[in-house]
Order: structure tokens, then C-alpha cells, then sequence
């Protein structure tokens, strides 16, 4: 991901066209509001990375179920690392 973009609430909503565009470099646009993030603009790629988390949330496997790719992603974790 690359660097997060922070802009204003009003700066946000007047340039919504610019940012629409730039989400899709910047990955996730965080909004804020008297310097207090409220929100954040994030890019389809992005969108997609959060719903696959959503739905892994919940999900359990059994040690049979894994497979050699889940098992190398887990082998090659660093912490404070997000993986693709």
C-alpha cells in the first residue's frame, strides 16, 4: 500500500472528483475532522483486501484444511507486515 493520504472533510467533499482519481494510488484516503480522522475514502483493490479480511474473520481451519499456500503465508508472516 502506499502512503496514506490525509485531507480534510471540506477539502474531501469540494474535490471529490481529484481524490476519486488519486485513491487509486494512494490505496486508502483517510478524512478528517479538526484533525480527528472520521472516516476514510479507500480504492477498489483495497475495498477487496477488506472484505476478503471480513470474511477470513470468521473463518476456522481445520489443520487438515491447510494448504501448502496458507501454510507458507502463515511460514513467512512478519509482524507489522501486511501481506497481499
Amino acid at each position: 500500500m502506499a502512503h496514506i493520504l490525509k485531507v480534510s472533510a471540506t477539502d474531501f467533499s469540494r474535490g471529490f472528483g481529484k481524490y476519486r482519481d488519486e485513491v487509486h494510488s494512494a490505496g486508502v484516503i483517510e478524512i478528517t475532522s479538526h484533525d480527528r480522522v472520521v472516516g476514510a475514502y479507500i480504492s477498489p483493490k483495497e475495498l477487496e483486501h477488506f472484505r476478503r479480511l471480513k470474511q477470513r474473520e470468521r473463518q476456522a481451519f481445520h489443520v487438515s484444511e491447510v494448504d501448502d499456500d496458507l501454510l507458507s503465508a502463515i511460514e513467512n508472516a512478519e509482524y507489522g507486515e501486511v501481506s497481499e
